[in-house]
């Protein structure tokens, strides 16, 4: 059984460690700051065999230098995976959705998933009903459009949407809150959404994560997630003092919003 644990990073990273009981090996993904990595690793007596990387960004990929080092003292082997078409530090083997993730030393295959928004080589590694995402899916929030299209972005989004709803979100920052209080303005009459923002309240106040989320729960409350509803393409409408018709009009809209709350 695949065990996910969480080191924090900087003021609101996640990087994700992922192990076995049936190995002493382990893996990261986007391990952004080493030194916290390090101090997990030797406190759980692991071995880092490999890293998984989602996309280029500094706060994902600016650990791995140090880390790499880090194995050659220790001789370990370390194979440090990335999506293709992004410059990734140390990077052994260049992924997109074509490819499978074989982690024979734990036991686990991960399917890769192309999504492009954030970035525009951004990847996810999908295994056992696990997602660990990057910056694309957020809970009650997605990504920053830094380099890829709304068009592009939705379409990522949309293939997560479209994933078992039991599967587990593993992104790569506690930004929950904040997005829970945009998500409230632009469909306030959402009950789930008011029922998810004062659980998320409680959590906060005693300093408790709020990640993994669920495929399941983002599609009731995640308005990144629910641009093809109604309620949304109001909301996007009466922003914008535009009519809005169809669902990337609604997320356009909606994220252009975001980015300026």
């Amino acid at each position: 059984m695949m065990k996910v644990s969480m080191i924090k990073a900087f003021s609101d990273n996640y990087i994700w460690a992922i192990s076995s009981n049936a190995s002493q090996n382990m893996a990261l993904v986007d391990p952004g700051d080493a030194n916290v990595c390090i101090e997990f690793i030797e406190q759980q007596q692991l071995q880092l065999s490999s890293i998984l990387i989602t996309h280029h960004h500094a706060d994902h990929v600016g650990g791995i230098s140090k880390l790499v080092e880090y194995c050659k003292n220790k001789q370990w082997p370390l194979t440090i995976y990335g999506p293709e078409s992004e410059s990734i530090p140390h990077c052994d083997v260049a992924l997109n959705d074509s490819h499978t993730v074989k982690l024979a030393d734990l036991g686990f295959e991960f399917s890769i998933i192309d999504l492009p928004g954030h970035t525009s080589g951004h990847i996810a590694y999908l295994s056992h009903d696990n997602l660990f995402c990057g910056d694309t899916l957020f809970s009650g929030g997605c990504g920053r459009l830094f380099e890829g299209t709304p068009s592009q972005m939705l379409s990522s989004l949309e293939k997560l949407s479209a994933l078992p709803e039991r599967t587990h979100v593993y992104c790569a920052h506690e930004y929950t809150q904040a997005n829970l209080n945009f998500a409230l303005t632009v469909e306030p009459c959402n009950s789930e959404l008011v029922h998810y923002y004062n659980q998320v309240l409680q959590k906060r106040e005693q300093g408790i994560a709020t990640i993994p989320t669920s495929i399941m729960l983002e599609k009731k409350i995640n308005p990144f997630l629910r641009s093809h509803e109604p309620s949304l393409m109001t909301s996007a409408s009466e922003y914008s003092e535009v009519n809005v018709g169809d669902k990337l009009k609604a997320f356009t809209i909606i994220r252009a919003w975001k980015d300026n709350f």
